[in-house]
């Protein structure tokens, strides 16, 4: 059997530079390429050496999504795992998000927040306390 792990997500923000310093500030990740993209556009890659999440924002103005969970091939969250779940919630808040929706049952510990434009991330830490 073939072994596979995701190697990215590619999504649409208007700011790509914007997004992906919060998610340098957060989750310590560093910024692996950055320039123009698909059809004039511009592009961040940011992660780490392994996985990374690839910010895309077109020529064009973005349109608003209004509810993902209810449109085929809608990105619902993107959920990321920490080590600590505690300080991530803490710097979260410190960034003006408002974390929601905890959750402590197995196998981890989990919340949510959506960022400035609407994306949601779940925070989940799989290390016993």
């Amino acid at each position: 059997m073939t072994r596979a792990q995701l190697e990215h997500v590619n999504y649409s923000t208007p700011d790509p530079i914007k997004t992906a310093q919060l998610l340098v500030d957060l989750f310590d990740w560093k910024i692996r390429w950055q320039g123009t993209a698909m059809e004039t556009g511009f592009s961040v890659h940011v992660g780490n050496e392994a996985q990374y999440i690839a910010l895309y924002c077109p020529a064009e103005p973005l349109t608003a999504l209004r509810d993902p969970h209810g449109v085929k091939g809608g990105l619902n969250h993107i959920g990321i795992c920490v080590s600590d779940i505690d300080e991530t919630e803490a710097k979260v808040k410190m960034m003006g998000f408002t974390p929601y929706s905890h959750g402590d049952y197995e196998p981890g510990r989990r919340f949510y927040f959506t960022d400035g434009d609407g994306t949601e991330f779940e925070i989940v830490s799989y290390d016993a306390d």
